[in-house]
């Protein structure tokens, strides 16, 4: 704060210099020299004049005349000399005045318009980070309201602007988005954490926990694999059967979902309060396993079709609808052969198509040789109405072959 204060004294010093230099200056003196050159131009320029008169015979009292002319240039010459002085002397007198008034103007346009609320606010904030930092680590302490919160994150900014070597400043800052949920607040913290202090457990898990609230399936991808490594460690956090389970019920598998949470659940005991909820999510996530098997045929008929649907990054997921999944002759016949209707479940995703997926009865998948697959994803549930709907399709496959789709048009 105090460099700020002498920033702006220093600021002010060389804005009066620059005003005030000039009113320090006389001028006065280079306009006589001015008058004096310019008044021996002029006389050297009319002597020249009366010499080529007098030999052209044109005046004949060539003397009177330059002594005329000599007389006018003494009466050119200003009677007080020290006028100039005494004008140069009564502008000293505006310097004060002047220098008063800069200040004060400047300072009174700062107090008005200027930010020294924000910028008191963030040096009283900087000052309370010790502070705030423990009310927010201690367990049994007060939570944090939002405005503390946020007077935190900007507390924490600052200082690793200045260190950002501090791996336990990005951690914090980290687990603060987390709890704001500002996503890519927390991976960005979190990641420098973890480059700064590799092979950390508890940082890597709190990277997971950022990342899989991302919809970048690239760092969903990074999250999995973080999990993966950390539950083969020795001393597994109890977090991570957790975490696992929840990505496996978000990808729809909902059988490794299950064995994970009865994994977490013999770690913690029937005693533990959290042992009712888990049972609540794994019978939840059993209903959801007996319904898939439900919609699934229970049999291979045929050659099977398998297709596997990735969707581009452009492509925003609808809340509600669903993905069809349609088999087409070679030649790309609108009206498709077989299709399956799917949930909507996290991409990349694998379907299985067979005969029994056929549309006509005479008319099996299996009769076919080349194919075309196409993946729509159907919003309101019409398949008649195709307008801003989501879909791809594959190369032209011989049956048999697996089908690789990309979501990435428009209708």
């Amino acid at each position: 704060m105090m460099a700020f204060w002498i920033g702006t004294v220093l600021l002010l010093i060389v804005s009066c210099a620059l005003i005030v230099y000039p009113l320090l200056k006389p001028k006065e003196v280079d306009e006589a020299t001015q008058r004096d050159d310019l008044n021996k131009a002029f006389f050297k320029d009319r002597l020249a004049e009366l010499e080529s008169e007098d030999q052209a015979g044109i005046v004949g009292n060539k003397d009177d005349l330059v002594i005329d002319l000599k007389q006018s240039l003494l009466d050119d010459i200003p009677s007080n000399a020290s006028s100039s002085t005494s004008n140069a002397s009564s502008m000293k007198w505006l310097v004060w005045p002047l220098v008063l008034f800069m200040a004060v103007v400047s300072y009174g346009v700062y107090s008005l318009y200027g930010a020294h609320s924000k910028v008191a606010h963030w040096q009283q904030v900087e000052n309370n980070l010790p502070l705030l930092s423990q009310k927010l680590m201690n367990p049994n302490g007060v939570e944090l309201t939002d405005q503390e919160m946020d007077d935190l994150t900007l507390a924490l900014r600052s200082r690793l602007q200045y260190n950002e070597q501090d791996a336990t400043g990005w951690v914090l800052l980290g687990r603060i988005g987390l709890a704001n949920r500002d996503i890519e607040t927390a991976i960005g913290a979190l990641n420098k954490a973890d480059k700064l202090m590799p092979g950390n457990n508890d940082i890597q898990l709190s990277l997971a926990q950022a990342l899989m609230f991302s919809s970048d399936p690239a760092d969903l991808q990074k999250a999995d694999g973080i999990l993966e490594s950390l539950i083969k460690q020795p001393n597994v956090d109890l977090r991570v059967y957790s975490l696992l389970a929840f990505s496996a019920y978000e990808n729809g598998d909902y059988g490794q979902a299950i064995d994970y949470w009865k994994q977490l659940q013999a770690k913690i005991g029937k005693n533990d309060e959290r042992y009712d909820m888990l049972t609540r999510s794994i019978n939840t996530a059993q209903r959801e396993l007996d319904a898939q098997k439900l919609a699934q045929p229970t049999a291979v008929e045929g050659t099977p079709v398998k297709v596997s649907i990735s969707i581009a990054p452009q492509v925003t997921l609808p809340k509600t609808g669903v993905l069809i999944v349609s088999i087409h002759t070679a030649d790309g016949s609108p009206m498709p052969v077989a299709a399956g209707r799917y949930p909507i479940n996290r991409f990349p995703m694998t379907v299985v198509l067979d005969d029994r997926n056929s549309m006509i009865e005479s008319r099996k998948l299996s009769s076919l040789t080349d194919i075309i697959v196409r993946a729509r994803i159907d919003t309101d549930g019409n398949v008649a109405t195709k307008e801003g709907d989501w879909h791809g399709e594959s190369l032209v496959i011989h049956l048999g072959d697996d089908a690789v789709v990309s979501i990435d048009q428009q209708y």
